[in-house]
């Protein structure tokens, strides 16, 4: 059988700052300009997500202010085109188009386990 081969040692890390050289400049220019590319990537990443996003709430809003409009229509109330250009979408809107019918259609089953 072999033995595995002996590990080697690891040599510890210097805490002692570089002698200040052009070689150590140049490498903190490096590393300067390296950091402000990614940054810079990082950056116009965030602008084309917050692009995408102030575009899915336009979407959002049109969509809304449609169904708003359709809700009204259901009840036999015909927008305004004065009312129909203001409307933004509210809570209160919303929550009158997601609520509940009176309970008083709604037939009730018991089960038993």
């Amino acid at each position: 059988m072999r033995r595995p081969p002996a590990k080697a040692t690891m040599r510890p890390i210097s805490t002692m700052p570089r002698p200040k050289t052009e070689a150590t400049a140049f490498l903190d220019l490096y590393k300067l300009v390296i950091e402000k590319k990614r940054l810079q990537q990082e950056l116009q990443s965030l602008e084309q997500r917050r692009q995408q996003i102030t575009d899915r709430i336009v979407v959002l809003d049109s969509q809304v202010a449609e169904l708003e409009s359709n809700v009204q229509q259901m009840r036999g109330e015909v927008p305004t085109p004065r009312v129909e250009a203001t409307l933004q979408p509210t809570m209160k809107a919303v929550k009158m188009a997601i609520a509940p019918s009176p309970p008083d259609t709604f037939d009730t089953l018991f089960l038993e386990y």
